[in-house]
């Protein structure tokens, strides 16, 4: 394990690495496919979010699970630390967050029974302004989340048999059909998205019933939140990820599309 159960960590991982833990021996892509078909047939469209984090924990072992978390709340990692303590949390540091982002990951990795990976990419900002130009996101977002967001959590994830994700389908017309395990082609690995038939007001009261850290920016009006200079707060009504690049037809990073 990357981290004892009892404690917390933030471990930073380099740009090329597939985990900071000791490289586990993952099973075949056609072992790890049959599973996420077997996974979604057992569960269905809406089985509770411990139900199937707990065929998780029955199905696979750590280090080969890794979490995602935007830090935007620490509910998913929360849940799957109640049954599988000590799991991998990847951040996707990509240079550009808010400061309440960095806090709420360095919260996270106090007080949770989790191990906090910062994901890197390539090249720091600076590098990436030398090389590109300054500010590529205001000029091609779509390649900035391609080199901080995208590539360097496809080399980390090679490292796992499974990731759990935080995708709700109540988020975003593109998320409406999300289901609670599948096999990501892309990736190679098994997808689960415990949290996908949750609304945004069940993520809230979860989190404040159980006193789990929280981005302050939720309630300033952020119900989706991403890099800072891509990233506006919403008004009431308006679709929760109508803050992210707003002003553009871009409405993913491309994690999960």
């Amino acid at each position: 394990m990357a981290a004892p159960a009892e404690a917390s960590a933030q471990v930073e991982a380099t740009a090329g690495a597939a985990s900071p833990a000791a490289a586990p021996k993952l099973r075949s892509k056609e072992e790890l496919k049959a599973l996420a078909e077997a996974g979604a047939a057992e569960l269905g469209w809406d089985a509770p979010a411990r139900d199937v984090i707990a065929w998780v924990e029955r199905n696979f072992d750590l280090p080969a699970v890794a979490v995602a978390c935007s830090m935007a709340d620490a509910v998913l990692p929360a849940l799957v630390a109640d049954q599988m303590p000590g799991v991998d949390v990847l951040f996707l540091e990509t240079g550009y967050h808010f400061p309440e982002t960095y806090a709420t990951r360095d919260e996270v990795a106090a007080n949770l029974r989790v191990n906090v990976v910062d994901v890197l990419p390539e090249n720091t900002v600076e590098q990436q302004d030398r090389l590109l130009g300054k500010d590529l996101f205001a000029r091609d977002a779509a390649q900035c989340c391609a080199l901080r967001k995208v590539a360097p959590l496809q080399r980390t994830l090679a490292g796992y048999e499974l990731w759990f994700t935080g995708v709700r389908r109540d988020e975003a017309p593109t998320r409406t059909n999300t289901p609670l395990v599948s096999w990501d082609e892309k990736n190679g690995l098994v997808k689960v998205n415990p949290m996908a038939a949750w609304t945004f007001d069940q993520l809230v009261e979860y989190s404040e019933d159980n006193l789990l850290p929280v981005n302050p920016l939720l309630a300033q009006g952020y119900p989706s939140i991403g890099c800072q200079p891509c990233t506006r707060k919403v008004a009431p009504g308006e679709d929760p990820r109508a803050g992210r690049w707003a002003g553009s037809d871009k409405t993913e990073c491309g994690l999960h599309v």
